[in-house]
């Protein structure tokens, strides 16, 4: 078939799915920034409070068989409470000062060129039979660097594709989608993890105040399901995606694109990587060892999952990725003065302002939600429903999941959106025996596979700016004739394989049993 004929089908084949996203991404342009999101929500929160109260609206909590009334947040002595609590709300918010923690030691290691020199080294010396599978699984680990994997993997991608004799669109759709649609999955702890568990901690002390989730809540099956998922876009690479994308390149080559000399490590940065992974070994047996070992004074009076290292591990995984940082700097010269390393560490909280930002309006919406008992009264509502349809807990865990799916289309931030639906969702699966760190993960299955799909995402365009570099033709339903099948694998896939894990009973993390 001619490329200009299968351009043609192409454009035929997509037309619809095309008119779909381009309506959702105008329903999308019109909702507010976040911070008005939660703004408005809050001056809602306040309405409903003074209404319901009056109405006398009111719910007994099967957990203590009390009754949660509303709480007018309008009269007097709430609007005090508003005023004064303001800055209390926003510096108590559990969220804040875990990211802010993880963010000073993993700077120190983005910043130095160490992320970055780790995902070119392991793609660009990995095997032509194994690269779809190591781009994937670098993608989906990649989400530790943050936004930084996109501009990293995708042209990296498009490139070691093209030098194994494959199609540099497949490349760069691979990694766009392992990192996108698979943010919520890796074989490292990373910041969304330290966030999640902040707001889920947040939502569930709704209900039961003594509730803490760890950011390690989720880290087994985590790091299972990286695994999983760069072996599902493997197979639909391999099977599907090779026969979509052989046609799919210019006759004349972009002289902007990106070349395999740009991605090759210098000898000081394969030193420095070397190195740093061998400090970081060290550091992570020590870690063990302080843990696990009999009478270690890191174990709490309950034992090894009391410990302080695990509840309050964003501490030592700060340290790490902030020592293994500065060795890598060391050799690589990219630190060459102690002062150095304060500077990285307050250039990546400077990426953090949005999210801060966002953070000031979440807490307070959270608070009102809370005070005014609006939240606990919903949850235990919808608990009740759900109790009396007595619908199977799989096809409940399945309506979430897909629901979060829908609703990423149009909220592209995983933190915004959870820090919209969590003091809902959360509290009325708590009421259903279903654990905080259940709903998170679940959370996390419906909120990745569906961003490399949503024309909200910015990381959309800027994918499709690296295929036009091979594929000059290339358009958004191109694009999205490739990431689609990708993106209903994984969601799939994921949910399956949660299942599978639910069923068996294994524990999501440490100390943390599925149910």
């Amino acid at each position: 078939m001619s490329s200009s004929a299968q351009t043609d089908t192409g454009k035929q084949r997509g037309t619809w799915l095309v008119n779909l996203l381009t309506g959702i991404e105008r329903a999308g342009n019109k909702l507010p920034h976040p911070f008005w999101l939660f703004a408005g929500l809050a001056v809602i929160t306040l309405l409903l409070s003074a209404l319901l109260s009056k109405l006398g609206v009111s719910a007994v909590s099967p957990a203590d068989n009390k009754e949660v009334a509303v709480v007018n947040l309008l009269s007097p002595d709430g609007i005090n409470k508003m005023i004064t609590e303001a800055v209390p709300n926003f510096t108590g918010f559990p969220p804040l000062g875990l990211i802010i923690i993880v963010m000073l030691g993993v700077a120190v290691a983005e910043q130095s060129g160490l992320i970055s020199a780790s995902i070119r080294g392991v793609v660009a010396r990995v095997s032509p039979k194994w690269l779809t599978f190591v781009l994937a699984l670098a993608g989906v680990t990649g989400s530790v660097a943050s936004d930084a994997v996109y501009v990293v993997l995708i042209p990296l991608g498009a490139v070691t594709f093209k030098t194994a004799g494959r199609s540099p669109v497949l490349g760069a759709v691979v990694a766009f989608g392992s990192c996108s649609a698979g943010f919520n999955a890796s074989l490292l702890v990373t910041a969304t993890d330290a966030i999640l568990a902040g707001l889920s901690t947040s939502a569930a002390q709704l209900i039961d105040e003594s509730v803490t989730v760890s950011p390690v809540a989720n880290y087994f099956f985590s790091i299972a399901s990286a695994i999983v998922l760069a072996l599902i876009v493997t197979l639909v690479t391999e099977l599907l995606l090779v026969r979509t994308t052989k046609d799919m390149i210019d006759d004349e080559p972009d002289e902007e694109a990106a070349s395999a000399d740009e991605f090759r490590l210098s000898p000081a940065e394969k030193r420095g990587v070397i190195l740093a992974f061998i400090v970081g070994f060290v550091f992570l047996a020590l870690y063990l060892a302080a843990l696990l070992w009999p009478n270690s004074i890191f174990q709490g009076e309950e034992g090894v999952l009391d410990s302080p290292l695990l509840s309050a591990i964003v501490v030592p995984i700060a340290l790490m990725f902030a020592v293994v940082g500065v060795v890598y700097g060391l050799v690589t010269r990219s630190i060459t003065k102690a002062q150095d390393i304060p500077e990285m560490m307050g250039k990546g909280l400077l990426s953090l302002a949005p999210v801060m930002v966002l953070f000031f309006a979440a807490a307070q919406f959270v608070a009102y939600f809370k005070w005014s008992n609006i939240g606990p009264i919903i949850a235990i509502k919808a608990s009740e429903l759900l109790q009396q349809a007595q619908m199977p807990t799989l096809v409940m865990f399945a309506g979430l999941v897909l629901l979060v799916a829908l609703l990423n289309l149009l909220i592209t931030s995983g933190s915004a959106q959870y820090a919209l639906m969590a003091p809902v969702i959360v509290p009325m699966f708590m009421l259903l025996d279903v654990s905080p760190e259940v709903t998170q993960m679940l959370f996390r299955i419906g909120d990745s596979p569906t961003n490399i799909i949503s024309p909200m995402s910015p990381y959309f365009a800027l994918a499709l700016g690296y295929v036009q570099q091979y594929y000059s033709r290339a358009r958004i339903g191109t694009l999205l004739s490739l990431t689609l099948p990708l993106s209903v694998a994984m969601l799939v896939g994921w949910f399956a394989f949660f299942a599978l894990w639910y069923a068996l009973g294994l524990p999501l993390g440490p100390g943390v049993p599925v149910r």
